[in-house]
């Protein structure tokens, strides 16, 4: 079985040139338009990135998600919601990479069988880094307003995060 999925990728091209080659297709002009095209995309994103990247940084250093995550600690036991997630429910919309290291500083400390490790595990595994992808997305569709997309994204984060603590303390609680 090793064997044939080692050969997917390879046999995956080979019949995508076979095909091309028999509808009289030029696959290295495909090739070469495909690659500007990507470019294109990529000066587009790339402002939005340089921007992106040194906010989140700033974010992360000045302490704010570990206060804001102190502050509404309480208001997440009321909802139901471990407070120990509360740091990786802040983050998980702004950064992926720093809501899995908040996920998984949660595991190591509590546990992957403990309710809070389930908790987070679901969370990471079920939610969007929002305001990444609507940055870089929207920047490379050309969309100017976003209007309510994004309020709309973080709502539908929030009921991810809700739903994701109920049916673990449903489950596992």
């Amino acid at each position: 079985m090793r064997g044939l999925t080692d050969l997917a990728a390879p046999l995956l091209i080979c019949c995508a040139l076979l095909a091309a080659a028999c509808r009289g297709v030029d696959v290295y002009d495909a090739l070469v338009a495909g690659a500007r095209k990507g470019l294109a995309v990529m000066g587009d994103v790339l402002p939005a990135l340089l921007a992106l990247f040194p906010a989140l940084w700033l974010l992360r250093a000045s302490g704010l998600p570990e206060l804001l995550g102190t502050i509404l600690g309480p208001f997440f036991r009321l909802l139901g919601i471990p407070p120990e997630t509360s740091l990786l429910m802040l983050l998980r919309p702004v950064s992926g990479s720093a809501a899995l290291a908040a996920a998984s500083e949660l595991i190591g400390r509590f546990g992957a069988d403990s309710l809070v490790g389930r908790t987070a595990a679901v969370m990471i595994g079920s939610s969007e880094t929002t305001l990444y992808v609507t940055a870089v997305y929207f920047t490379a569709a050309g969309v100017k307003n976003s209007r309510w997309a994004v309020p709309a994204a973080l709502c539908a984060d929030l009921a991810c995060f809700l739903s994701s603590a109920w049916i673990c303390r449903l489950l596992w609680g």
